[in-house]
């Protein structure tokens, strides 16, 4: 599975395998579990919207009718959800091959989680952070288990002020607010691979970005919208380093993968690297003390 130009042909048989993809009612987390489906895997589409969540169930079935497909409800700005999430899911399987960590919310006018924490950071990556640890002891006891968290090449804009995460001090930058949610994505998927590889847990983490791609994500940028016919690669392509984190063989604990063209706006998904900030690795264990305190979940690594 190291062909250049990896696509949906480098995934085999996935009878057997359950996978959860957030945010799956459309775009990359829809087009994602489309695929595991029709790969035979079992299917979660981890969603806040049911009637979106069934219109997502019956597209997948459309074209694969003989798949498994799941339908639940998450809300990962709601930490109380996330917890109903895990335990439904724990009481209806006794295993987890892949988490997709896809949901996101991109540079909404300001707002709050219903834990009080910004809507982008807290839903983006406290959300996922709270879920995963909740998954984690599925996760763990399911042989060759992975963590995908789909960040951004936003993240390149990321300066996280630990001081001010809920820009209650500052004039709230939308734009700023989603790099930062990005960047803590990167911070969690290198602390995590790093604690669980320290441990000798065979949970690989990884990460991936889409590049430039069109989707319902973008809604709240005119300016997205008016430049996506020219630079926006369609969605399947923007799915693939997403599939491929989560299912190249080859892949490694805090591999990064994105596309291979335009400077990671376009093209094959390939590994790729980080900016340096994301490298940080005193911000990455700053982030998750902040995120265990915040989100009461600790992890039993």
């Amino acid at each position: 599975m190291t062909t250049e130009k990896w696509d949906g042909s480098n995934i085999g048989d996935q009878n057997g395998r359950v996978a959860i993809v957030t945010g799956s009612s459309s775009g990359i987390g829809l087009q994602a579990a489309k695929v595991f489906a029709e790969k035979n895997a079992t299917v979660i589409i981890a969603v806040r919207n049911a009637e979106k969540g069934a219109k997502a169930k019956q597209s997948i079935l459309d074209s694969a009718p003989q798949a498994a497909v799941e339908v639940m409800d998450l809300d990962l700005s709601d930490l109380a959800s996330t917890k109903r999430f895990a335990d439904a899911f724990a009481n209806r399987h006794d295993r987890l091959d892949i988490l997709v960590n896809n949901a996101g919310v991109m540079m909404p006018p300001y707002a709050k989680t219903k834990d009080g924490i910004e809507i982008q950071i807290g839903t983006n990556h406290f959300g996922h952070y709270a879920l995963t640890g909740h998954l984690l002891p599925l996760l763990k006891k399911t042989k060759d288990s992975r963590v995908v968290n789909v960040s951004s090449l936003a993240h390149t804009q990321g300066k996280i002020e630990f001081d001010d995460l809920n820009w209650e001090k500052r004039k709230y930058k939308t734009m700023q607010a989603y790099g930062d949610s990005k960047i803590a994505n990167l911070y969690f998927t290198y602390e995590l691979a790093n604690r669980l590889g320290s441990a000798g847990r065979d949970v690989v983490v990884t990460a991936a970005h889409p590049g430039w791609t069109a989707t319902d994500l973008q809604r709240h940028s005119g300016l997205f919208a008016f430049l996506n016919p020219f630079f926006a690669q369609d969605i399947p392509m923007g799915t693939l380093p997403t599939l491929r984190a989560a299912i190249d063989s080859a892949a490694r604990s805090g591999d990064y993968y994105g596309p291979d063209r335009m400077a990671g706006w376009r093209g094959h998904p390939t590994k790729v690297k980080s900016n340096k900030r994301s490298h940080d690795s005193d911000a990455a264990k700053r982030l998750w003390d902040v995120s265990e305190k915040l989100t009461g979940v600790r992890y039993d690594i």
